[in-house]
């Protein structure tokens, strides 16, 4: 679905962002693209989207270059931006049927049905967006991206300004997407989001990717193999950290009842820490 290699981007002259980036997505595949403000991750999106050009290396989608027939492409992808791009004096619907009017009929989504999936307050349907929480915002830039039925779908930040609630129905919708068959590319420093959706993930830092592999092998790699349990002994609440090969024979201290047992596996964000030597923020 998607093809880089060498790719490299300067916004001024001796100011290189990019810095040789490749990689590939699959067709189908949930691929994220994580990093700090500032590491290229958005940058990346936008010249893969056609928002931005003179780029250096190759960049292929659907197997040409994007720029070849750029009408084309854009009625087949969807694009989440970070900083929801819509008209403050319009509402809800008023963005949407405008936005719906750029694609062929026949690709386009039921306006009133996306808008209530996303949980959209119905009394709020004709206000400007101008009067809009962020989290609504986002849920009608969501629907804005998934109007066409795209088949490549760009989502930058998809969950920022969403409470709880709002990021698991974002994830779902996001996860059924995929059984779809549609592409999701996510730019993100959201690494709760990144290891519960996506198939592999690329850690890029100062326009460098740093690893990609799934989360799963990235965390499995660096493991310590140790396990944490809490139980209780003499009405004692202790904890013990075990090596896995230890645990494997069994639970070797006296206890009244095991309270829990986890495994001391890194978090993905601990494994961009490693890779990078960068929080998030």
């Amino acid at each position: 679905m998607i093809k880089v290699k060498d790719l490299t981007f300067s916004y001024q002259k001796n100011k290189e962002i990019l810095h040789g980036l490749t990689f590939s997505v699959s067709d189908g595949e949930i691929f994220g693209f994580l990093g700090p403000n500032g590491s290229g991750k958005s940058t990346t999106q936008k010249i893969l989207t056609g928002i931005l050009s003179g780029h250096e290396g190759e960049v292929e989608i659907f197997n040409q270059s994007a720029t070849v027939n750029l009408k084309e492409f854009k009625e087949k992808i969807g694009v989440l931006f970070e900083f929801p791009y819509l008209y403050s004096n319009l509402s809800a619907l008023d963005n949407l049927k405008y936005f719906a009017s750029f694609y062929p009929v026949k690709n386009r989504r039921d306006i009133y049905e996306l808008l209530e999936m996303l949980d959209f307050k119905k009394d709020y349907l004709k206000k400007p967006v101008a009067s809009y929480s962020k989290g609504m915002r986002q849920r009608v830039s969501m629907a804005r991206a998934l109007l066409n039925n795209p088949q490549l779908l760009f989502l930058d930040e998809p969950t920022s300004g969403l409470d709880p609630s709002g990021a698991v129905l974002f994830r779902k919708i996001i996860e059924e997407e995929k059984k779809k068959g549609t592409t999701v590319f996510l730019t993100t420093h959201n690494m709760v989001d990144a290891d519960l959706l996506c198939d592999r993930v690329a850690f890029i830092a100062d326009g460098e990717i740093k690893a990609l592999d799934t989360p799963k092998r990235l965390k499995e790699k660096n493991s310590n193999h140790q396990v944490e349990i809490d139980y209780l002994y003499l009405g004692k609440h202790t904890t013990a950290t075990l090596e896995m090969t230890e645990f494997n024979g069994g639970i070797p201290f006296p206890y009244e009842e095991i309270i829990s047992i986890h495994s001391k596996e890194p978090t993905l964000e601990d494994m961009f820490i490693h890779y990078t030597g960068r929080g998030l923020t």
